[in-house]
C-alpha cells in the first residue's frame, strides 16, 4: 500500500479547529514533526496554554482527521502545552523564575477578588499549569485562610523566601508573617516596600503564572504596583451593581495609563438562585459588567452566581475549584481561567532575555 500522502494530511488536519482560539492548528503551527512512514503518522501537537482537561479531546478528533486521509493505519498524537513568557510595560524586567503574571484587581472592595484569585489559580493548576499566588492585600490579606495554609516561609539562603504551598499553588502573602489579628497601620511607602519585598525576594520556583490578588483601589499602593511589578495583564473583578462598575472603570483605566493590557471583566454574584423554591433573583443589577465590557471593548469573561457554597468553601481554606471541581461553579471558574489563558498565550512573546546587556564605560 503507498504512504500517505503528507500535503493530503496537512490539508485535514487543519480541518480541526482548536475550541479555544477558533483557528486550526497547521496554519498556526501547532502542528511539528509530521512523519509519515508508509501507513504509520505521527506528530505532535504544542499549545501556548494550559489545556490538561481538553488533550483526550483534542487527540481524538486530530486521530480521526489524519485516518480519514486513505493510506493512514495508525496515528500517533503527542499533545503537550508549552507556556512562554509574554511582553510586559516597557522598561520593567520580568521577575526570576515567573513567565507570566496576572494582576487580579477591583476598584471596590467586598466583591469577591480574592476569592476569585484563588479559584482561578486553582484551576489553572488543574489544566497543568504551574502556579502561584502573591497576596498584595497588605491590610486584608486573605490567601493564607482562603488556602488553608498556615506558618511562615523558610529562608534556605538566607536572603529569600520560600513560598508555602497546597493544593499544588504556590502562596506568599504578608498574613504568613505578622500575626492574623493585627492591625498592619502602615503608610503607602511602608507598605509598597513591604510587597515589593514579598514579591522579589521569594524563591518562586519555575512559575508559568503568577496571580497578583491585588488590594483595592486606585490608590498609591495600586499605581505603584502596576508601574514596578511586571504585568503581562489584568483581571478585572467587578459585581453587577452600578457602584462596583463606577470603581471597576477606574481600575482599567489606571492599567490602560501604565500599559497594562486588560485581559477580561469577571462579573461576581451575578444571580442569587434560591435552593429552596428556585425563585431567580439579580440582586445586585443584571448584565452590568458584560454591558461594560462591550462598551469599553474588552472581554468578558463570565459570570459567577451569588451562592453560599463559594463563601463557605474559600472561607474552609478549599475553594470552590478545589472543593467541587467536577460542579457547575467549579467548571466556570475553569472556563474563565482558560480563556485567560488562551488570551495570554496570543500576546506578544517576551524578548528581553534574548538581547544581551549593554554596559558603555568611559576610557580613563
Amino acid at each position: 500500500m503507498a504512504a500517505a500522502d503528507p500535503q493530503a494530511l496537512l490539508d485535514a488536519l487543519q480541518t480541526v479547529i482548536d475550541p479555544n482560539t477558533g483557528q486550526d492548528f497547521v496554519s498556526t503551527k501547532a502542528l511539528k514533526n509530521l512523519q509519515v512512514q508508509g501507513g504509520d503518522v505521527s506528530f505532535e501537537v504544542e499549545l501556548g496554554y494550559p489545556a490538561r482537561s481538553q488533550v483526550a479531546a483534542l487527540r481524538r478528533g486530530l486521530i480521526e482527521a489524519a485516518r480519514s486521509v486513505p493510506g493512514v493505519d495508525n496515528v500517533s498524537v503527542q499533545i503537550d502545552s508549552r507556556i512562554i513568557a509574554h511582553a510586559v510595560q516597557r522598561g520593567v524586567q520580568l521577575l526570576p523564575g515567573v513567565k507570566n503574571i496576572i494582576a487580579v484587581a477591583s476598584g471596590k472592595g467586598g466583591v469577591g477578588k480574592s476569592t476569585t484569585t484563588a479559584n482561578l489559580a486553582l484551576a489553572l493548576a488543574a489544566e497543568g499549569a504551574r502556579v502561584g499566588i502573591l497576596d498584595a492585600d497588605i491590610y486584608g490579606p486573605s490567601q493564607p485562610m482562603m488556602m488553608g495554609i498556615e506558618g511562615r516561609p523558610e529562608s534556605l539562603d538566607g536572603k529569600s523566601m520560600e513560598p508555602l504551598q497546597n493544593h499544588g499553588v504556590q502562596v506568599n502573602s504578608i498574613g504568613f508573617l505578622v500575626d492574623r489579628n493585627e492591625a498592619m497601620i502602615w503608610r503607602g511607602p511602608m507598605a509598597t516596600q513591604a510587597l515589593e519585598q514579598l514579591l522579589r525576594q521569594t524563591h518562586w520556583k519555575d512559575l508559568d503564572y503568577l496571580l497578583v490578588d491585588m488590594p483595592p483601589g486606585t490608590g498609591d499602593i495600586q499605581l505603584t504596583l502596576s508601574q514596578r511589578v511586571p504585568v503581562t495583564g489584568a483581571v478585572i473583578v467587578t459585581t453587577p451593581q452600578d457602584i462596583a462598575l463606577l470603581d471597576a472603570r477606574k481600575g482599567i483605566r489606571m492599567f490602560d495609563k501604565v500599559g497594562v493590557p486588560i485581559l477580561g471583566i469577571v462579573e461576581n454574584m451575578a444571580v442569587y438562585c434560591c435552593p429552596n423554591c428556585g425563585h431567580i433573583e439579580h440582586i445586585f443589577g443584571a448584565d452590568g459588567g458584560r454591558q461594560m465590557a462591550q462598551e469599553l471593548g474588552v472581554d468578558f469573561l463570565g459570570s459567577l452566581p451569588l451562592n453560599m457554597s463559594i463563601r463557605v468553601q474559600a472561607d474552609s481554606g478549599v475553594p470552590t475549584v478545589a472543593a467541587e471541581p467536577d460542579g457547575e461553579i467549579a467548571a466556570i471558574y475553569r472556563t474563565v481561567a482558560r480563556k485567560v489563558a488562551v488570551t495570554i498565550a496570543a500576546k506578544s512573546k517576551d524578548y528581553s532575555s534574548k538581547f544581551p546587556s549593554i554596559k558603555i564605560s568611559k576610557d580613563t
